[in-house]
């Protein structure tokens, strides 16, 4: 697959597939599994941000490494979050199901 990197561009391939499961898939489940990609994108970013920061430590652009390290740590926790209540959702919608 060929990536064309370009600032807040999204490849088309990746876009799709969260379309599909937005349009696709129903709410809460869609929220779920939204939810999961988030956090696992932020947490490969923040693995990401944290080893070029230790790499680039004295360099010029050290700072925005660790900048970004920081924010990425902050990701993650937030769309941990994200993801805990869109499961209780999923998992709330199921239970109702499977009782009704």
């Amino acid at each position: 697959m060929e990536i064309e990197v370009k600032p807040r561009a999204v490849p088309k391939e990746v876009d799709t597939v969260l379309k599909g499961i937005a349009a696709e898939l129903p709410p809460a489940a869609a929220a779920m599994m939204l939810s999961n990609i988030a956090n696992r994108a932020t947490a490969v970013l923040h693995k990401l941000a944290r080893e070029q920061g230790n790499a680039n430590k004295g360099q010029p652009n050290w700072g925005r490494w660790a900048s970004l390290t920081n924010v990425s740590r902050d990701a993650v926790l937030r769309t941990a979050t994200c993801r805990d209540t869109a499961t209780q959702l999923y998992q709330l919608e199921t239970a109702e199901e499977e009782n009704s």
